[in-house]
């Protein structure tokens, strides 16, 4: 039986679940992986649709169906029948219009996330619902200089965000650079984890699952269970990587590879820096350039604590673990001729810095965990109700936002249409520009954020990223006037 943390104890009493905390073992031990995955298959990319004339159109059904997970047959939710669903490449100012058809046999819709489009009428609207059997047509107009990078889109619905997503609805979304880094080749990298029982059916999860937020006992990649990338030596390529987990956080490292950070989310760096890691909150993106070198190497999700014990980083999947609780996510073999040689990179326009300009409004949100079981998580001590606007913002304004979390585990903040801009982590001032639309807020600390409201008006929402927590209150109403 294991033990109970203090952080964990206090966290449950408050949401009323301390009593069945020892018993509640999905949230401590792990559920063994459904048998007959297999490991170690080639890296395969989704199918993709690029736009033409400034136009991107495309019918996207949501449906159950059986595909291909880890190696095995699965009976999950996808898009068009595939996990993930297909990439789609837009250009600033093209529209991208969706057909949604829901043949869930439950109400969903969609959200382009990190797209900075409007929130109205059939734009990027939180609030629409789309009923089993019938379907709805969206249609996004991504601005001339929007961020180039990568963005991805799944189900928003309010209650069933979590249990769509975990079941196999996503997809990438890239919005391609006017002045793209000259590279090898481009990967997509779609990061997923999710539980198959042993009739290779989507397990479903518990209330302690819930309200530490589930994570899955396999952790796939394009739904391939520690996949292997071939290259040769010294070619560059690109990676776009898209943390699409309910829950779970990855601390990427990579092993034996000279490793360069483009930008995360929208927030494109002026120059490639080099980093020996990457954290990505669910939700967050990154693109990275990746220069192989001779021999083989692996690619790690390593642990990271979120708050809970145990809760960050469960088994998933035989043979696959470490010894020093990491997880083996994809391994890299690099051999054969030398690849050619590539321009250096040039410097990019970054966004701008909004520390120079003058604010017109501050704001506190604070995360809680509150008494009464599934109505414990909220911000400002209010669980989300559509028909209220906890927000108004001027159209043109620039605002501060302290987000602060009262709770014993990481929240991480998504604000929907308009990045933000960190300026400030428990205290201490960034000595660089920082723009994401998926802001991580550690247990106990706080984040400083600027958020300029341009381009658009209308409702949209704010919520934590763990998306049992948003299903379960977690999230705001924002309207821009």
């Amino acid at each position: 039986m294991p033990r109970v943390s203090r952080r964990t104890a206090l966290l449950l009493g408050g949401l009323g679940l301390a009593g069945t905390a020892a018993g509640a073992t999905g949230l401590f031990l792990s559920r063994g992986s459904a048998p007959g995955t297999v490991a170690g298959t080639g890296l395969t990319q989704p199918p993709t649709v690029h736009s033409s004339s400034g136009r991107l159109e495309i019918r996207l059904e949501a449906a159950p169906g059986t595909v291909q997970l880890a190696g095995r047959p699965a009976s999950c939710l996808a898009y068009n029948g595939a996990v993930p669903g297909p990439t789609l490449r837009v250009r600033a100012g093209d529209v991208l219009a969706v057909h949604l058809l829901n043949n869930l046999g439950e109400q969903t819709n969609l959200h382009v996330h990190g797209l900075h489009v409007s929130p109205r009428d059939n734009g990027d609207n939180a609030f629409i619902s789309v009923a089993p059997g019938s379907s709805f047509d969206y249609e996004y107009r991504v601005p001339e200089g929007h961020p180039p990078g990568v963005y991805w889109y799944h189900p928003h619905h309010h209650g069933r965000a979590a249990s769509q997503v975990f079941g196999g609805l996503y997809g990438a979304i890239v919005v391609e650079d006017a002045a793209p880094a000259e590279v090898t080749r481009e990967r997509v990298l779609v990061v997923s984890d999710i539980t198959l029982d042993t009739a290779g059916s989507v397990s479903p999860p518990s209330m302690m699952d819930r309200m530490a937020g589930r994570t899955g006992t396999l952790l796939l990649v394009n739904g391939h269970l520690v996949p292997t990338i071939e290259a040769r030596p010294g070619e560059r390529e690109l990676w776009r990587v898209i943390n699409a987990c309910v829950t779970r956080y990855l601390r990427l490292g990579f092993e034996g590879q000279s490793l360069q950070l483009l930008g995360v989310d929208s927030g494109p760096l002026r120059e490639g820096k080099e980093v020996p890691e990457v954290l990505l909150a669910p939700g967050n993106r990154a693109d990275l350039l990746v220069t192989a070198v001779s021999g083989e190497s692996m690619v790690l999700a390593k642990p990271y604590d979120r708050g809970f014990r145990g809760g960050a980083m469960g088994p998933v999947g035989p043979g696959v673990r470490r010894p020093d609780g990491g997880t083996v996510l994809a391994t890299v073999r690099v051999a054969g001729d030398p690849g050619p040689a590539l321009k250096p990179l040039t410097t990019r326009s970054g966004p701008e810095d909004l520390r120079l300009l003058p604010l017109a409004a501050r704001r506190h949100l604070v995360f809680g965990a509150g008494a009464m079981g599934m109505q414990g998580f909220t911000i400002d001590g209010k669980r989300f109700n559509p028909a209220r606007t906890d927000i108004t913002a001027a159209k043109g304004s620039l605002e501060e936002w302290t987000l602060f979390n009262n709770t014993p585990m990481d929240h991480p903040f998504h604000l929907h249409v308009w990045p933000m801009q960190i300026v400030e982590e428990d205290g201490t001032g960034t000595d660089s520009v920082r723009v994401q639309d998926v802001v991580n807020v550690p247990a106990g600390g706080s984040v400083k954020v600027r958020v300029a409201f341009t381009d658009f008006t209308g409702r949209s929402v704010y919520h934590c990223h763990i998306l049992d927590h948003e299903d379960l209150g977690m999230m705001g109403v924002l309207e821009v006037r």
